[in-house]
């Protein structure tokens, strides 16, 4: 019987290591996503998740490894790094958008700049995306005059914007308000219903029962542990993770 091929991992990490100086911080990681499936990266603070978000798309260098990205390496600058980073979209802890341009502009900077897109096509494209986010009513506004929540999604728009293969998701809910942490949450669980290949780092135990399909537990530079959501959160297996898990859901 004909064995089906092996479906190639959209993003694959291969024995990473990265030291900041003395310190550890990625130890021998190897990590393979598929398309359209949504991880959830969860650890307490300093177990490497950020680092782990950062290198895959080359905002961090890493010492030792690779990483490959729908089976290409990453290069290490130049123009090849910029057309892979157009690949990976980005959203993390700080909104990062261009305090004296509008919200549209904002969305339109990187098909038009990076992508070469027509200034009409781009500016289409942003409002169904402004739309999908649910702030097409704030485009002509600058991002002061938006809420964090508000800027968040637009943060997410202008990923999407660049027609990604995965999106990378820092802790893209830490810097906000509790009231307005639920509206980016349900935009990345939308996201993700539609197919979406994500990493994401979070504390938000409730999107990661919610929409993951795989949690990867880290501590100390290591993965520790990766289950379901239904098996990690009722039977984790390693001691480090019951001791996080306990700590954080008695609040």
């Amino acid at each position: 019987m004909a064995t089906e091929p092996a479906v190639r991992p959209l993003v694959e990490l291969k024995n990473v290591n990265k030291h900041f100086g003395a310190l550890h911080v990625l130890q021998n990681i190897n990590l393979e996503v598929t398309k359209g499936e949504v991880v959830v990266v969860i650890g307490p603070s300093g177990s490497g998740k950020s680092t782990l978000c950062r290198a895959i798309n080359r905002l961090e260098t890493i010492d030792t490894g690779e990483i490959l990205i729908d089976g290409k390496r990453l290069p290490s600058e130049g123009k090849g790094l910029a057309a892979l980073r157009a690949d990976v979209g980005m959203v993390f802890q700080s909104f990062n958008l261009f305090a004296h341009k509008s919200i549209l502009e904002n969305v339109t900077l990187g098909p038009v700049k990076v992508k070469k897109m027509k200034p009409d096509a781009a500016k289409d494209l942003a409002m169904g995306l402004l739309e999908r986010v649910g702030v097409a009513n704030q485009a002509q506004k600058l991002p002061a005059q938006l809420s964090g929540g508000q800027q968040q999604r637009v943060a997410i728009a202008r990923a999407l914007a660049m027609k990604p293969k995965v999106m990378l998701f820092d802790e893209p809910t830490s810097a906000l308000d509790p009231e307005m942490i639920n509206e980016v949450l349900d935009t990345m669980v939308e996201l993700a219903r539609e197919g979406m290949t994500m990493i994401v780092i979070t504390h938000e135990m409730g999107f990661a029962r919610k929409a993951a399909d795989r949690v990867i537990f880290m501590a100390d530079g290591q993965i520790v542990e990766q289950a379901t959501p239904e098996e990690f959160f009722t039977n984790p297996r390693s001691e480090r993770a019951k001791d996080f898990l306990g700590k954080i859901l008695e609040h």
